[in-house]
């Protein structure tokens, strides 16, 4: 249902007018009642003191033989007190009557007011009266001798004179309220304008507010409490341009952060729609700037890995991190990081992305990987050739010795460096796989592998003289590609054998786990500090330079190691004591153990 709303000053005023005009209307009822029983009090008074009049005159007289006598006199006496006079007998028979005949008149021993005279008490009754044609009021009288009641003297006045008298004051009090109320009229409006006009101007003023015009205070009028509240609103309305202040500096400030960030920022919520893009998302995705918020991820940016990925962090509680490909005007590769938004309540309300363009790096990368492999593809060539060539002076019988000593340097630094040459064509090979879309893997046992990487170190490990133990389950199967992971076990075995001391033990020990397949490779040897450990799978770095070098080593054997574990899609850890050993574990995705046949 809809209701009508009027102003203020439109409910007030009417209710002013309604409230006086009733009040009036019930004094008038309490004043026209009082009124009323005045009159009839005071003319039931008179008629008592005529009826008590009449009693002393007709005192002794009073029987039906008397009747003759007392017919005129009552008759006199009704004609000068305007009143009618009846004489009533005890046993209700009218004696005489100033008005009519008491032959023709009806017994009155039933009459209320006779019944109470009779009883000796006043009686007082209003009536209609049959005879005369009009309501009367009737006072009857007890009339003794001695003791005894025997007769009633009843009197009786028209009321109609009363109602008369009573209905003209009834219309001055009616004039006297229409008076009243005309004069309080402009009362009534003013005072409804008084209490209605400071809220309408608050009114006004907050419609102000509403529409962002705070500056332009409300006028502090009316009673307290609207002056109260005026200057509250007023104080409301200065605290809340501040905050707007505050807020829209604020909002310009995040807005020219974001705006001149590099980095992408995609913000979305629990149901994938759009909260903020920033310029350089916007850009790389050639997509507009404005009117994104509130749209779907999928139809603003359509990228399926993307959306894959906004996908799996909207899934999970935990931050999310991945590097994806972009197709588009331009291959992109971006780094791409996951947080999770939460709200005031700490309740989550979507997540945050943040994308780094790793395109440019990652184009310096293949530059950098095709120049390792070309330089190093064409430095086999000459290096070959110093070798042969060393080789042959060195079986040259006449060649003296200390030319056979310079020529064994030249072989010794022409062997490293060949060494060095096929790592670098090794780990670029690697990369090069891996950029390419993946190295196939099959299904394979791994013990095997194992024994293989085993029997290319069979010559070091005699040679340092170290024992090799593998602990291995022989039906354990796993997801590789065979050559990377045996070259990477091989450079594993390679460097604990040469930093363990003789007669010492190398073990490899696998493991299965939930989803992995952990292959660790521990020595006993010297061991690394905890320093060296962050940085020991980078290119060249080297923990103890001057062994390394005397060992032989590369400084690209880790780094080859961890290529092959990305290749497979795993990862490889270290942990190490000085003078207690190191221990490289390589972790593979797991592949069910596969029963014998």
């Amino acid at each position: 249902m809809k209701f009508h709303r009027r102003r203020l000053v439109w409910q007030l005023y009417p209710s002013y007018l309604v409230l006086i005009i009733v009040i009036f209307l019930i004094v008038g009822w309490y004043l026209s009642g009082e009124l009323r029983s005045f009159h009839y009090q005071q003319t039931e008074g008179d008629l008592r003191a005529r009826a008590q009049l009449v009693e002393e005159q007709l005192k002794g007289s009073f029987h039906i033989s008397e009747q003759p006598w007392l017919l005129p006199t009552v008759k006199r006496l009704g004609e000068q007190s305007g009143t009618r006079i009846t004489a009533i007998l005890t046993d209700g028979r009218v004696l005489v009557d100033s008005d009519e005949d008491p032959q023709q008149m009806d017994n009155h021993g039933q009459r209320a007011e006779v019944i109470e005279a009779l009883s000796g008490q006043q009686g007082t009754s209003i009536r209609f009266s049959n005879t005369l044609g009009e309501s009367l009021m009737y006072v009857a009288v007890p009339v003794y001798d001695g003791d005894r009641i025997v007769g009633i003297i009843r009197t009786a006045l028209p009321v109609s004179a009363i109602d008369a008298t009573l209905k003209a004051i009834y219309w001055k009090l009616l004039l006297a309220g229409l008076v009243v109320a005309a004069f309080l009229a402009p009362v009534c409006w003013w005072l409804s304008r008084r209490l209605s006009r400071p809220l309408e101007l608050m009114t006004d003023g907050a419609q102000q507010f509403s529409q962002g015009n705070l500056e332009i205070p409300l006028a502090v009028t009316g009673s307290e409490e609207t002056r109260r509240l005026a200057a509250a609103m007023n104080l409301m309305a200065a605290k809340l341009a501040d905050r707007i202040e505050q807020e829209v500096g604020q909002r310009s400030e995040i807005e020219t952060v974001l705006g001149c960030m590099i980095e992408g920022i995609i913000a979305v919520d629990n149901d994938e729609q759009i909260i903020r893009l920033n310029r350089a998302a916007a850009e790389w995705f050639n997509v507009p700037l404005q009117s994104n918020s509130g749209r779907q991820i999928q139809e603003v940016i359509r990228q399926a890995e993307l959306q894959r990925f906004i996908q799996q962090a909207l899934s999970q509680q935990e931050p999310l991190e991945s590097e994806l490909v972009m197709y588009g005007a331009e291959k992109r590769y971006l780094h791409v990081q996951a947080t999770p938004l939460t709200g005031n309540e700490g309740s989550r309300i979507g997540v945050l992305i943040v994308l780094h363009d790793l395109t440019r790096l990652r184009r310096l990368e293949s530059v950098r990987r095709d120049f390792v492999a070309n330089v190093s593809h064409e430095l086999k060539t000459p290096i070959t050739a110093i070798r042969g060539a060393v080789e042959t002076l060195l079986d040259d019988e006449s060649t003296n010795a200390a030319n056979q000593r310079f020529l064994q340097i030249i072989f010794k630094q022409s062997e490293r460096l060949n060494a060095l040459v096929e790592d670098l064509l090794n780990l670029s090979r690697i990369e090069q796989g891996v950029e390419a879309g993946g190295w196939e893997l099959s299904c394979e046992l791994l013990l095997p592998i194992l024994y293989s990487a085993r029997a290319a170190c069979e010559s070091l490990l005699l040679q340092q003289q170290v024992t090799l133990d593998i602990v291995c389950p022989e039906q354990l199967k796993v997801r590789v590609n065979t050559p990377l992971l045996e070259q990477a076990i091989i450079n594993l075995l390679t460097n604990a054998v040469k930093y363990s001391e003789s007669g010492s033990q190398v073990q490899i020990e696998v493991s299965e786990q939930e989803d992995l397949v952990k292959i660790c490779v521990e020595d006993s040897g010297c061991g690394i500090s905890e320093e060296h450990l962050p940085r020991l799978f980078e290119r060249f770095y080297r923990a103890d330079l001057a062994r390394s070098r005397s060992l032989g080593g590369t400084g690209l054997g880790l780094a080859i190691v961890k290529h092959v574990a990305h290749a497979h899609h795993g990862e490889i850890t270290v942990t190490s004591e000085v003078g207690q050993g190191s221990c490289f574990t390589l972790l593979l995705p797991r592949i069910a153990k596969i029963k014998a046949v």
